[in-house]
């Protein structure tokens, strides 16, 4: 896949911004942060509040052979940074970038979190105690009671990943060969921390690459179809 076609893009000035002008062009893709806290709600209705019966545990023989590993906190915990910072990047940038990013989390989300109330998962995996004991088994012992071990399948943190990725590989400022590849690397380290720090299971990574892929199918030939438009009436 080619890098995008970039067509006199310019950083939007949102101090020009006005609710009367949420549907011009310059400032119509800030609908999409709508999206943001409406996920909120249905994820942690999800995870607070609905309590099915009974949860489904993810788990195969390969999870066995995966052992625990505590520096893997590292690539996990940037996810948050990778994701954030990619998406604030492209808001203030590039707004293109923003609005496939935003449509790539909205399609891939929103399968996921039907996917919890449907078919409700968890995993049993984390160790019972550590075998060191350092500051990053600390932080992992209290990061497991702020985060469940439910809805865990698909990977909430790989098709957040997958996103920024997309983002930044089709990015104005990123979409040379060295900037991919390392964008890449991140998004690959971050997904397998999941396993590592056992938050996932990894059935739960692979059930998210096919989102993933049809997410970057359908953002990739809208925004090709966009771009070929954009020329036209040039």
């Amino acid at each position: 896949m080619e890098p995008t076609t970039l067509i006199n893009r310019k950083p939007v000035n949102y101090r020009n911004f006005k609710l009367s002008l949420i549907n011009t062009p310059e400032f119509r893709h800030l609908k999409y942060i709508i999206y943001w806290p409406v996920m909120g709600l249905f994820f942690g209705f999800a995870e607070r509040i609905y309590k099915p019966d009974f949860y489904h545990p993810v788990h195969c023989t390969l999870d066995d052979m995966i052992p625990f590993n505590e520096f893997f906190i590292i690539p996990y915990m940037f996810w948050f940074v990778y994701l954030v910072g990619s998406l604030v990047y492209a808001l203030l940038w590039d707004t293109e970038v923003f609005t496939d990013m935003m449509k790539f989390i909205i399609i891939t989300y929103s399968a996921a979190i039907a996917f919890y109330f449907i078919y409700p998962t968890c995993q049993l995996l984390r160790p019972l105690e550590f075998e060191r004991h350092n500051f990053f088994t600390w932080f992992i012992s209290k990061f497991y009671v702020f985060d469940t071990n439910t809805n865990v399948c698909p990977s909430i943190h790989v098709l957040g990943a997958a996103a920024s990725m997309y983002g930044l590989w089709y990015s104005k400022d990123f979409c040379g060969r060295l900037p991919r590849v390392i964008s890449t690397v991140c998004a690959v380290l971050i997904s397998i921390s999941t396993v590592f720090v056992k938050q996932h299971s990894i059935i739960d990574v692979f059930a998210a690459l096919p989102l993933c892929v049809i997410a970057w199918w359908f953002c990739n030939k809208r925004s090709s179809r966009n771009r070929r438009n954009d020329v036209q009436t040039q």
